[in-house]
């Protein structure tokens, strides 16, 4: 027999930037850096992530178009995957 089951999601929206916790600005500010990276000359979105690890590592990524659409790689896809 299926069970149910309630997902719940609690966030908390910051004001602005300056009001985030340090970790997550440093977040932030590296994944916009990883925009510079980003190769993006089909749809111009550069787009930039980065990934906090448990060890408190930080991996990044950046998307990637490819002229065969749709075979590019999201900035997140390619971070996990480094």
């Amino acid at each position: 027999m299926p069970q149910q089951q309630i997902i719940q999601i609690i966030l908390t929206e910051y004001p602005s930037f300056n009001d985030l916790p340090p970790a997550d600005q440093q977040l932030l500010n590296v994944a916009r850096q990883m925009c510079d990276q980003a190769y993006a000359p089909y749809s111009n979105f550069y787009v930039g992530a980065a990934l906090l690890l448990a060890n408190g590592q930080i991996v990044k990524g950046s998307n990637q178009e490819n002229a065969a659409y749709p075979s590019g790689i999201c900035a997140e896809r390619s971070a996990v995957y480094w």
